[in-house]
Order: structure tokens, then C-alpha cells, then sequence
């Protein structure tokens, strides 16, 4: 099910060696020993790039976490500091180099690489601090778009959607579009772009201006994708707050998953000994990679949870077959060929350990009567049913004071399938948030205002109902295990954003004309000419190759469905995903969260 990945028409290699020839470049300017000391938040998404064996090669013998006070002691010829343009970081890179012992000797070289841009601000605050001198070399590392997977791609901005909508900040932006144009120069010219929405607008202004101001950046390589579709997540605003409902998507939802790692509560995974009873129970959490090179994970990651458990039946009953052939195993040549596909079996083996535990520890939670009652709530909203009064569960869990993040999902979710609340709705719900969780939440409920999500409904008019039926949003009779349509992913509602995907390959926008004008910020396409000689012939059943980018992040559901459709017999559209952030209905609150220290009296 997963071959697509690998199979398809694009290598997302070339991204992956383009980043680490950089950063090789940069190191060898370095001359001797070096210590990198990392901008923390940036370890995970450069671990994706390079693994610690190619900083290894160029020198690198000592790696620190940035924090105040002295460096630890090293005995190397360059310091590197590895930092996001962030004034806050250039206060504790001050103190480092203040701290920094002139009397010893040899004196060390400090260097700063900035991800992904330099920035003005940084330097002369440096400047204004009396050590931008002390840095030989000051350059920037443009890691725009980190390769996550086969067919994601992701820009890891956690901060993107809250300064595109609430601070009118169109940095995040100016890195899209710079990592289109890398993609660009490495994947050819794209010939036609789409889009929804302001920032969506923006970043397809910024393409066709970077690409008139350097006009050296045609080129001449074969376009690998046909279209590009920008999306603003305020487009869809809904989707991440519905809880995801397939495999991967779950465990994101449960335990979080940071760039392609997941960290486990360590029980379910303890080797069983005999008769030791659970005496030395390991306590750090289980750490795993979970990405398509894993073969059983490719398989089960986009399925509906409710799909998962006959997957795994199956698959122990193959891999215990396989073990029994050692019995039957009689010729030498037969022991021969039992023996050699030995380490793919154990691999196979412990990969079905782990996702039986991790199934385990979801389904605990998917057969709580808590997520079920949650969940009827959300999928009712999400149909119409009672979008426009209080809601008696919501009312019931702020009582028994359940998680905050798990109210303003609901809350918000009602307010996007009602097109806003009513206002004494509304005012109901933030007085009983305000007095139960603490009047310093105002400036949270205000962000989530200004940001779309929880509102006061304007015009008296609803418009979701239209949108819902137009774009088939709500499938009353889904297939889990078969699926036949999107849906799947969420048990009934497909994604507003990967319905507008699915429509634009087929039949095109201009069949739902009046729903788009219905969704926020404008809609556009635009043509690039591509030089002589480069135009595509399709051939007989190849398929068009679109990269749908979400501008303020994309959910591992929406990935589901469009990897869904990609896989579609008759699709004849293969999608490749990029964004801003990955997110979850979490996350993406978490982001837009005020900490407001309540008062100390």
C-alpha cells in the first residue's frame, strides 16, 4: 500500500543532500575542532537532515544545549552556535561569550549559523551588546523544507499560524515561498499554481516576484510536479479540531509525535521474563521512529484505527508460519535460505511487537467512556445537530474541570459548524471558562476570536450547512475497513481542505464557484511559462503529480486522505504534501495559548 512513496515520480532525496551539502560547506569553513551548541528546538528537524556521523566527518567532537552561563569545557578549536533568529536566544549566546575566559590559551573561535535566515535584528542587538565582533563567521542555513517522509514535507515553524493571523507576521511566509523556489531550482518549474486565501495569496506574490528578480532561476529541468495548490489553514479551520480517527493521526493525538519520534509510557514494552513478576519495570518512556522505511508501519499509519487490529491478526499469523519453516528447513541449502531471511523476520517480528502495544495502549483510551462521549459530541457538530445552543457535555466537563485544551477544542469546533455563536452563547461559555479555569485566560478566548475559531456568528446567517452539503463533508454511511471515500479518516467527515484538493483535480473549482466564495480570502491560478522544449507530453495513464501546501499547518488525517487519494485506482493524481508545522487540534490551541502568570496575591 505504501509503494507509492518510494515508487512514485518524485525523490525527495535531492532536498535532503542539497541541505546537507550546506551545511558541510559551512562546517569546513571551520577550520580544527569544533562543539556545536544547539538552539534546542532545532536538534530534531536537523537530525532529519544529518545524522551525527556526517558531523562527525567534518570535526565536530562536542555538542552542547544552548543555555545561560559558561560553556562547558572542550577542548576544540570553534565554537558554533546552530540558532533560530530570536532575540531571546541572542541574550543567552551574550552571556556565553561574555563568560567566555580571554586568559586561555589557545583562545577559541565562536561562529554563528542562523536557521533558516540571517537576521538584521539579531545582529545589532548582538552589536549593541559588544560582541558581534567576537563571531568570525555570521551566515545563515536555509532549512525551509525538511524532508519528513517519502511525500511530506515540513518547514517545523511551531509559531507560523499565530503570527500569520493574530500578528499580521509574514515571515513564515517569505520561508514558504523561499522553499519553493529551492524546490524549484532542484524539481523544475511548476506550471501551474492554485490557491486559497490571504496568505495563500501572499506566498504566490512572493514566487512570481522572487522569479522576476532573479531571472537566472529558470531552468532548465523537466517540471516533476504539475500543480501546486496553496491552502490557508483559516481556509479549513475545522479539521484540526475534530479528533483524528486513523493510526497515525491517534498517536499524535494521544502522545504527540516530534519530528518522526514518539515517546511511549515504557510498561507495555518491558521484555517478558518468567516468574519474575513485574519486580524492575523500565521507567524512561520507549522512544520510536515511525516513518514508511518500517514496513508494517507503512501499511497500517493511514488506516482507520477500527481497521488496525485485523491488520496485526493477520500479519502474526504470517510471521509465526515463517518461523515454523525452520522445522521443515531439512537440506543444507533449505537451513541456508531459512538463515538469511532470518534478520528480515526478527525486524518483522519486533515491528509487530511494538505497533501490538502501541494499539493496545490507544485502544485503552478509543474504548474509554469519555473519548466516546467526546467524540459523539464532535461528530454531532460536526452534522448540524445542535450547533447553536449550549451544549450540556461541554457544560458537564468544565464543571468537573477537565482539561482546558479539551473544552476550547469542542467550543471551537461548535463555533466553526454554526459559523460563529450566538452571543449570549458565546458569553455563556467564557464567563464558565473564565471563572472555573481563571480570569488570565481572557487573552487566550481573545486570540481564538481574532483567529477565526471562536466567535460571535455576524450577519445571522449559517453558512456551514451549505458547505457541508456542497462539498459532501458529512458521510453517513462509512467504510472503516474498505474505504471507499476520505471520510474514513475521521469516521464520517472528510476534510474540507483535501475535499477542495480532490474537486480541483476533478471536475475543477468552477463547479463549486459559490462555496469557495463562501470559505475566507480570495481564490486565484496562475501560469508559469516554462522554456521552450519543457512542456509536458502525458503519457497514456500517467498520473499528474500536485504538491498541496498548508500554510499554518496540516494534520496527519489530511495526510491520510490525500495518500487515499493518490492510491485511488482512477485518481490519477499522486500528491506530495508540504507545510508549515505539523499540528494537532492540541498543538494548534497550545500555539495560541496566552501564559499570563495569575497574580501572586
Amino acid at each position: 500500500m505504501a509503494a507509492h512513496l518510494s515508487s512514485g515520480r518524485v525523490n525527495l532525496t535531492a532536498l535532503r543532500e542539497a541541505g546537507r551539502r550546506e551545511l558541510r560547506e559551512f562546517l569546513d569553513k571551520c577550520a580544527g575542532s569544533k562543539a556545536i551548541v544547539w538552539d534546542e528546538y532545532l536538534t530534531g528537524p536537523f537530525g532529519l537532515i544529518a545524522q551525527y556521523s556526517l558531523l562527525k566527518e567534518h570535526e565536530v567532537e562536542k555538542m552542547f544545549t544552548l543555555k545561560p552561563g559558561r560553556l562547558p569545557p572542550a577542548d576544540v578549536k570553534n565554537i558554533i552556535f546552530f540558532v533560530r533568529p530570536k532575540l531571546e536566544l541572542m541574550d543567552i549566546i551574550t552571556d556565553n561569550v561574555i563568560r567566555e575566559d580571554r586568559g586561555r590559551s589557545p583562545q577559541r573561535d565562536f561562529h554563528i549559523l542562523f536557521v533558516p535566515r540571517r537576521s538584521l535584528l539579531c545582529e545589532q542587538w548582538l552589536k549593541e551588546q559588544g560582541v558581534l565582533g567576537s563571531f568570525i563567521h555570521r551566515e545563515q542555513y536555509s532549512l525551509d523544507l525538511i524532508p519528513f517522509d517519502g511525500d511530506l514535507l515540513s518547514m517545523e515553524s511551531e509559531s507560523a499560524f499565530k503570527e500569520c493571523y493574530l500578528e499580521s507576521d509574514q515571515t513564515s511566509l517569505y520561508h514558504a515561498a523561499k522553499g519553493l523556489m529551492t524546490l524549484q531550482a532542484l524539481y523544475g518549474t511548476i506550471p501551474q499554481i492554485f490557491g486559497k486565501g490571504d496568505c495563500a495569496r501572499h506566498v504566490a506574490n512572493m514566487m512570481i516576484r522572487m522569479k522576476r528578480e532573479f531571472p537566472g532561476s529558470q531552468n532548465s529541468i523537466f517540471p516533476v510536479f504539475d500543480t501546486l495548490l496553496l491552502l490557508d489553514r483559516n481556509v479549513d479551520l475545522l479539521t484540526p479540531l475534530a479528533t483524528q480517527l486513523t493510526y497515525e493521526g491517534l498517536i499524535d493525538e494521544i502522545y504527540g509525535i516530534q519530528n518522526t519520534y514518539v515517546k511511549l509510557p515504557p510498561e507495555k514494552f518491558a521484555p517478558k521474563k518468567q516468574g519474575e513478576g513485574g519486580k524492575d519495570l523500565p521507567t524512561e518512556p520507549k522512544k520510536l521512529q515511525l516513518n514508511s522505511a518500517e514496513e508494517l508501519y507503512a501499511e497500517i499509519r493511514d488506516k482507520n484505527f477500527n481497521a488496525v487490529g485485523s491488520v496485526l491478526s493477520k500479519k502474526a499469523k504470517i510471521i509465526s508460519a515463517a518461523f515454523e519453516e525452520r522445522h521443515h528447513a531439512k537440506t543444507v541449502g533449505e537451513i541456508k535460505q531459512f538463515v538469511s531471511q532470518l534478520p528480515h523476520m526478527q525486524a518483522a517480528r519486533s515491528s509487530l511487537a511494538n505497533h501490538t502495544s502501541i494499539a493496545e495502549l490507544i485502544k485503552d483510551i478509543t474504548t474509554s467512556e469519555d473519548f466516546f462521549d467526546n467524540l459523539t459530541v464532535e461528530q454531532e457538530f460536526m452534522s448540524g445537530i445542535d450547533t447553536d445552543k449550549v451544549n450540556n457535555y461541554i457544560e458537564d466537563c468544565i464543571a468537573q474541570k477537565h482539561p482546558l485544551i479539551k473544552i476550547l477544542r469542542l467550543v471551537c469546533l461548535q463555533s466553526v459548524c454554526n459559523s460563529g455563536l450566538k452571543q449570549k452563547v458565546l458569553d455563556h461559555y467564557k464567563r464558565e471558562i473564565l471563572q472555573t479555569y481563571g480570569y488570565e485566560h481572557i487573552l487566550t478566548l481573545n486570540n481564538l476570536e481574532k483567529a477565526g475559531l471562536l466567535k460571535p456568528q455576524t450577519g445571522g446567517r449559517n453558512n456551514y450547512p451549505t458547505i457541508r452539503k456542497t462539498l459532501r463533508l458529512w458521510m453517513d454511511d462509512v467504510n472503516e475497513q474498505n474505504p471507499n471515500d476520505i471520510s474514513y479518516v475521521y469516521s464520517g467527515y472528510a476534510p474540507l481542505s483535501v475535499r477542495l484538493a480532490q474537486l480541483l483535480a476533478r471536475p475543477g473549482w468552477r463547479s463549486i464557484e459559490e462555496v469557495l466564495k463562501m470559505l475566507p480570502g480570495p481564490h486565484f491560478e496562475e501560469r508559469q511559462q516554462l522554456p521552450t522544449g519543457l512542456q509536458k507530453k502525458r503519457q497514456q495513464g500517467e498520473n499528474r503529480v500536485t504538491l498541496v501546501f498548508f500554510l499554518g499547518g496540516v494534520t496527519y488525517a489530511e495526510i491520510a486522505a490525500l495518500r487515499f487519494l493518490s492510491q485511488m485506482e482512477d485518481g490519477g493524481t499522486e500528491y506530495i504534501i508540504a507545510t508549515t508545522k505539523l499540528i494537532n487540534g492540541t498543538t494548534w490551541i497550545k500555539s495560541l495559548m496566552e501564559k499570563l502568570e495569575p497574580a501572586p496575591f
